[in-house]
This record gives C-alpha cells, structure tokens and sequence, in this order.
C-alpha cells in the first residue's frame, strides 16, 4: 500500500511501457491513473525479446523473477545463410562483466503486461480504467499552475499534474498536442507467422534468435515460448489479402524447409514498417515515450526494449522534479537525450540490420560472413559489438559505439 504525496499523473497506454512508468511513479508516491483503450490488456504476440538493459530496470521493480519463469533465457543468437547455414553464432555470455543479466529473456509483452498490472493493483494510489481510449491531449494553465488534460472517447475529462504519452504509434496524445512525427515508410512489409513446428528438429544447430541472409528473400527465426516466429519481407505491390492467403503463406514456409506437408500456422500478421520520431518527447505537461515517441522497424528487438527504457529514463527524470531534487531543464535533458538514441542508435542499427540482410552483392556478402566469422572468433571484438546489440550503449552514451566494422544487430 502507497499514500500518494508527489502530485498527479497520468498514463495513456496500458502496455509495457506505460504500466512500467506507471509502477515507477506509484511506487514513489504519485497518485496515477492509467487510462487503456482496449477492454483487457492486449494480448497480440508482438515484440517478445527482452535485451539486458531492460533486465536490469525489471528486476528494480521486482518483476523480472515472474517475467523469466513465464520466458526463455536465450544465451546468443545466430547468423545464418539460408542457403549454407550457420555463419556465426555470439554469445552474450562475455557481457558477464558488463551487465548482472548477460542474456536476453525470450517472452511476448502479453506476459509482461499482467505481471506489472498485478503490481500496481496492490497500490492505493493507481486508478485503472479500460475501456478509456484517449482522444485528445493538452496542456491547461488554472488557478493552481500547469496541469495536463485529456478527454476519453466515452466521453470522459481526466487532468492531472502530468500526462505521459504511451499509446502507441497512433498516439493520440501526441497527435491532438501538436508533435509532428518525422520519418519513413519501408518498401516492404514485414509477415510474420507463428507456428508450433519444432524448428530446433527441422534446422538443427539453430539459435532462439536466428538472422537469415538472403538477396532474394532473407528471413529472422525467432523462439517463443509456445512458438517460434518466422518473419519474411514482402513485397509492396501485391494486395494485402494475397500475401495473407493461408495458401500462399503455407508457400513461403515450405521455401524455409519442405516438411512434406503444411506447416502448423496459429496465425499470420501483416504489417507496414516506419521509421518516425518525433520533434520533441515533450509538450507542455505532456510526455511521450516508447511507440508514441518512435517506431522503427524490428530488426535488432529494440522497439519495446528502447521504450521501456525511455519510461525508466524519463520518469526517473520527472520524479526528480517532483521532489524538488531536479529542474524542468533536466527533465527535457533527459527526454532531449532519448529522442536522440531514438535517431542515433535505435534508427541506425535496426536500419543497418535491413540492409545486411538483404544485401544482392556477392562480393560484399561475402566479405561481411567474413567478418562475422571473424567477430564471433574475437571475444573482445564481440563484446564491444554486444555492447551495442544489446542496447547497453544506448543508455551509457546514447551513440552506436566502436562497431569495429560490424553493425547487424543481434
């Protein structure tokens, strides 16, 4: 139980990032109400990989024992050709040094997401409303100062000393506050199946995180607890019911290997992939963090992870203004500091990874399976690129650090 005593918040958005940021401010005293669109926490297999930074922000808040029983620990990942196997495989493990959890945990948000809401409804001073999707956003001036409102679609007017923006990339907080939201849209879209095959028996030698290089159709090999995901670019010129035909994604699966008859699929998603960050993370009394803030493509697992992070870096950032410990100027430091890890870090490597894996020239491929191979043969060389794949860099200097020639992420 938690007497609330540091002022008002709150959280549009009951994911992973928005419950994170809700617990940090509960647990400190701030009364906050979480405001989520959908009925029940969503739960669509979406991002499922956990890097070693956000290990670290999990275990403060005491989550991550439940997290890692629901999970797999996944101790590296793989390099693969799809046409003559194994490249390289690195292995988180020399991280040891660096970091308490040096490996990621493999768990779907969908097993995150109650593991924080059962927290925070243990608190006296967290509100939950479902059913509450915010529609508009802005900053108020009143008699008392400042305060952040926002108007639900039912109806309802909520205010409070701060709003954090954690809705997703279709974030209405940030849409109705006046953030522009910059960047690009791929060529391709990305399909993701997800099936019950054993792929450890129909590839055998595989990682849980696999990265399959391929000119004319590279691919990302991924475990989950239940399921392993296959990911394949597809082109942007057919309709989208033609690529999600069962027919036609029963195809491509056979392409991966020929199991003499159809491959066990529990489902297929479709999707269009961005890069866009936003102008600023914040407005006002108007915050916003993880998809609100920026979305990139998957390649790498940095979109839950950099958000998670930046509701860890912001919030605490925040906090400190709410005690009297900090300024406002620090606290847009710290928000000024995640939108450039957004640019600088998150946008560079998933986008490097993009490239690698779709590279056509026969020389360059080469040269670069070299090179993996070599990195995977020099722990000190693979450490100082982990640092990097595994987010690590990002929260020390916010910059891509010393790739010593080798930016494809893990």
């Amino acid at each position: 139980m938690t007497t609330a005593s540091l002022g008002s918040a709150i959280v549009a958005g009951a994911g992973p990032v928005g419950l994170t940021a809700a617990l940090i401010l509960a647990r400190a005293g701030v009364q906050v109400t979480v405001l989520e669109a959908g009925d029940a926490l969503a739960t669509e297999s979406r991002a499922s990989t956990f890097h070693p930074p956000s290990l670290e922000m999990l275990a403060e808040l005491g989550v991550l024992e439940t997290l890692m029983e629901r999970g797999i620990v996944s101790t590296g990942f793989q390099y693969r050709d799809r046409r003559t196997g194994p490249i390289a495989d690195l292995d988180l493990g020399v991280l040891a040094e660096d970091t308490p959890y040096p490996f990621r945990v493999q768990a779907e948000q969908s097993k995150l997401t109650p593991i924080l809401l059962e927290v925070l409804e243990g608190l006296d001073n967290v509100t939950v409303r479902f059913g509450q999707r915010v529609v508009a956003a802005e900053t108020v001036s009143g008699p008392s100062g400042e305060q952040g409102v926002v108007r639900t679609e039912v109806g309802e007017t909520f205010a409070a000393d701060w709003v954090l923006g954690a809705d997703g990339s279709n974030s209405q907080v940030r849409q109705t506050a006046g953030f522009t939201f910059e960047g690009m849209t791929y060529p391709e879209r990305f399909l993701v199946a997800s099936t019950t095959e054993d792929l450890d028996t129909i590839l055998p030698g595989i990682s849980a995180v696999n990265y399959v290089f391929d000119p004319t159709e590279w691919l990302v090999l991924l475990r989950t607890p239940e399921h392993w995901r296959v990911l394949f670019p597809t082109a942007q010129d057919t309709p989208d019911e033609v690529e999600s035909d069962p027919a036609r994604v029963q195809e491509r699966l056979a392409g991966v290997a020929d199991l003499g008859r159809e491959w066990d699929v529990l489902h297929t998603t479709l999707y269009r992939v961005h890069q866009r960050v936003a102008d600023e993370f914040r407005k006002g009394r108007l915050i916003l963090m993880g998809d609100a803030a920026h979305i990139n493509n998957p390649l790498g697992g940095m979109g839950m992870n950099s958000g998670i992070h930046d509701a860890h870096v912001e919030t605490n950032a925040l906090l400190a203004l709410l005690r009297g410990e900090g300024t406002l100027e620090e606290l847009d430091e710290a928000c000024e500091a995640r939108r450039e890890v957004a640019l600088s870090y998150v946008k560079t490597i998933t986008h490097d990874n993009w490239e690698k894996l779709r590279q056509d020239d026969p020389e360059a491929i080469r040269a670069y399976h070299d090179e993996l191979r070599e990195l995977a043969g020099d722990k000190e060389r693979m450490r100082k690129h982990l640092l990097n794949t595994s987010m690590i860099n990002s929260l020390r200097s916010g910059k891509v650090v010393d790739m010593v020639g080798v930016k494809a992420s893990g």
